[in-house]
């Protein structure tokens, strides 16, 4: 086993390590198919090669070849460190700072094979969220980060580390980009390309920006939307013996699980690759496994009529379980789901992301790679007739909604009956979470605010959530709006049940929703924690890219934004700058994540805090700018609950001025205006 130590020192080539291959008992990511031409087979191994020095090329060009023509990458197997992959405590990194070492902290957290979905792919969640292209990315990265200055900048291109930069110690000490390719050429073709060639990669969101914090991050955010959906559709708190049918059991579809068992309803969950159950269940997430439909539908009914708090997973395609249910329902009456939603990855529908129902899971897999055209034929075929069983379900008293997967995008392209009637191109016969459930929660701030105890102490931990709770109590006694105390204590009561319901994997981490005021507020204290030593190490802030600032995607977090301006990343972009100006340790900026490649622009940040007064400014000032940047521009796209909060703000900080909308007071001057 390699040390840290040999970890730091770069590529490993005299002698080369061992190859030994891809693992045995290890998830692996599909086989990709670029359909690389004769050239560009050449091309993507000369741009392999260029990592290593003339006397190793000839062995490892037949080996790189051969990866290419079988998993359609150049992973560099050989090149995979022989280390156990986890995020050590801070102290164990050989670095020259701190923000080096709470940077590969967190980047070893996302290769954790108890938390990265393909670890030996570099493969974090989502079937393709890429932290690196390739091996030796990884090492080049760590040597580099090791020997980083606070007067230097690692610059990252797409998973490959440029290099080393002379900048100030104000300057952030990362800079990423992924997947930041011209617009007329970011097509999902064009991707496949490019990433076998190794120019270009998706990052996801928290994958390429060493952000990832297992699936607790997304446990939370869908018990925040489980129970605003049982406010808005069922119109009750409760939810009790009330039904929820979803698909996915992967590196973020995972939390749906644990997710349904906090809110206290029945979660029945659909995967096909049973290595992921198997690996829900032994964390305890998954409360029972079946392969078996009948077995499904006893279970649903008896935990139903006994009220019981239950999470299934259902070894198969969600496809069959839709139309179970519609079999039960045309022959019984009787209705046995209220919620629904799916989080497979249908952003990549037709390299791994979502399994036909027709084909077994390792038919499906063989024939992704032999015949891509049959492959996509039969995928959306699938689509059709699972939108079909969900359309006839929703005749009764069900409701269901898009997860921002771009499950009804790729529905709608493939042919089935998703179209509302007088819509605009972003909304859907259903609506996406955001436009419905968490779309005022943004407007008012609130988003997934994380940080991560470098330190890998349960102890600091506890200590954190001790002083968010206190930070959130004392605000509710200052005075909150109804609305913001409702969010307060949601999130209070998620902290406070945090351990039992064992929501760490990997780093010792933490996320809540929080808006402007609880995040500087949560900053400060934890801050201050540290410098007086109630907090042993270093803690790293972030949040999801999927927030009120970070994200411009029409089809998820700006779908509820109706002025034209959705399908345009201003926003995004500006935070990414914005952050890096007011004190980031590191910031990332990424094409694609969540509805796909091409559909999004989104970046997110880190930021070291290590107890000194430093530390705090940086905290307060971008942390302010994080959240009312997209307050803002929600506020100029029309949002009452957004104009309310950036006026208050504006009120409270001096230095804050945002230009107001006005309202047309009256439309008839505009229709008037437009007459021929």
């Amino acid at each position: 086993m390699s040390s840290l130590q040999e970890l730091c020192s770069g590529l490993s080539l005299r002698p080369l390590p061992e190859n030994r291959g891809r693992w045995a008992g290890v998830p692996h990511a599909p086989v990709r198919t670029p359909d690389l031409s004769p050239s560009e087979e050449q091309l993507a191994l000369r741009n392999a090669l260029r990592y290593f020095p003339p006397d190793v090329q000839k062995l490892l060009a037949h080996e790189f070849a051969q990866e290419l023509r079988q998993f359609g990458h150049i992973y560099m197997y050989r090149f995979c460190p022989s280390i156990e992959m986890r995020a050590y405590p801070i102290d164990q990194y050989p670095c020259r700072t701190r923000a080096a070492a709470a940077i590969m902290h967190m980047i070893m957290n996302n290769l954790d094979p108890a938390v990265a979905q393909f670890p030996q792919e570099l493969v974090t969640y989502g079937g393709n969220g890429q932290v690196f292209s390739n091996w030796a990315q990884f090492w080049l990265t760590m040597s580099y980060l090791s020997k980083m200055t606070e007067e230097q900048t690692l610059v990252m291109y797409s998973g490959h580390p440029l290099g080393l930069f002379p900048s100030s110690p104000g300057a952030p000490r990362l800079v990423i980009t992924n997947g930041m390719v011209i617009p007329n050429y970011s097509s999902r073709a064009e991707y496949e390309k490019m990433f076998a060639l190794g120019v270009t990669m998706y990052g996801q969101m928290t994958a390429g920006s060493y952000c990832y914090i297992g699936p607790q991050g997304i446990v939370h955010g869908t018990v925040l939307t489980v129970l605003n959906a049982g406010r808005r559709y069922l119109g009750i708190e409760d939810l009790t013996g009330k039904v929820f049918v979803t698909s996915g059991l992967g590196g973020m579809s995972g939390a749906q699980a644990k997710a349904a068992a906090i809110v206290g309803c029945i979660g029945v969950i659909a995967e096909v690759d049973k290595s992921a159950l198997v690996k829900r269940h032994r964390q305890g997430w998954l409360m029972e496994v079946t392969d078996s439909l009948d077995h499904c539908i006893v279970r649903l009914r008896e935990a139903r009529k006994k009220k019981e708090v239950l999470s299934l997973g259902y070894h198969g395609n969600v496809v069959d379980l839709w139309e179970r249910l519609v079999h039960e329902l045309d022959t019984t009456g009787e209705l046995l789901v209220d919620l629904g939603s799916d989080q497979t990855s249908c952003h990549n529908p037709f390299n791994g992301g979502y399994y036909p129902v027709q084909l077994s899971f390792s038919e499906a897999q063989s024939l992704m790679s032999s015949n891509p055209a049959a492959f996509k034929h039969l995928v959306q075929e699938s689509l059709r007739r699972h939108v079909s069983a969900i359309n006839r379900l929703a005749q009764k008293k069900f409701f269901f909604w898009d997860y921002g997967n771009a499950f009804l995008l790729e529905a709608q392209r493939a042919g089935a009956d998703v179209e509302k009637k007088g819509a605009n191109k972003m909304e859907f016969r259903y609506p996406s979470y955001v436009q419905h459930i968490m779309g005022d929660i943004f407007s008012q701030g609130f988003g997934p605010f994380r940080w991560v105890c470098t330190s890998g102490d349960p102890q600091d931990l506890a200590v954190t959530d001790h002083l968010a709770t206190s930070v959130l109590e004392k605000a509710i006694a200052d005075g909150v709006k109804a609305s913001v105390k409702l969010q307060y204590m949601d999130n209070i009561r998620w902290i406070r049940e945090a351990a039992k319901h064992q929501l760490v994997v990997g780093s010792q981490a933490r996320i809540l929703y929080s808006d402007q005021k609880g995040r500087v507020a949560i900053a400060v204290a934890i801050n201050q924690a540290i410098a007086s030593g109630k907090i042993k190490a270093p803690v790293v802030l972030s949040r999801d890219h999927h927030d009120v600032s970070g994200t411009d995607s029409p089809f998820r977090e700006t779908s509820n934004i109706y002025d034209g301006s959705a399908f345009c990343a201003d926003m995004a972009v500006q935070n990414f700058v914005g952050d890096a100006c007011r004190g980031a340790t590191w910031v990332a900026l990424h094409n694609g994540g969540g509805v796909g490649w091409g559909e999004v622009i989104n970046g997110g940040f880190g930021l070291v805090l290590d107890g000194t007064s430093q530390a705090e400014q940086k905290a307060r000032m971008m942390l302010a700018w994080d959240v009312s940047n997209g307050v803002a521009r929600r506020c100029w796209a029309g949002n009452p609950k957004a104009y309310e909060i950036i006026c208050q703000t504006m009120q409270e900080d001096s230095g804050l001025v945002v230009t107001l909308p006005h309202e047309v007071a009256d439309e008839r001057v505009i229709q008037q205006a437009l007459r021929p």
